[in-house]
């Protein structure tokens, strides 16, 4: 997926079944893998940015592709 296309909300939840399926069979590992493949909707990213900080982003490898269609390729460091 790049930049300019968006995950639809059936991917979406098409993606959480499996990581709720991986959980249920004691996989939190693969569960938290899958999770951070959907994209962050950016009023969720920009909350945690600003509770959190943008080290939480860097340490995690959440998909931020959505935070950064709405506020800019920069929007982490400002």
């Amino acid at each position: 997926m790049t930049q300019a296309q968006t995950m639809t909300i059936e991917e979406k939840l098409t993606i959480s079944n499996k990581a709720i399926a991986l959980k249920k069979a004691g996989d939190l590992e693969g569960y938290d893998r899958l999770m951070k493949t959907i994209p962050l909707p950016p009023y969720l990213a920009k909350i945690a940015k600003e509770k959190i900080g943008p080290e939480f982003f860097i340490r995690t490898g959440w998909d931020l592709s959505e935070a950064e269609a709405e506020f800019g390729q920069d929007w982490l460091g400002r």
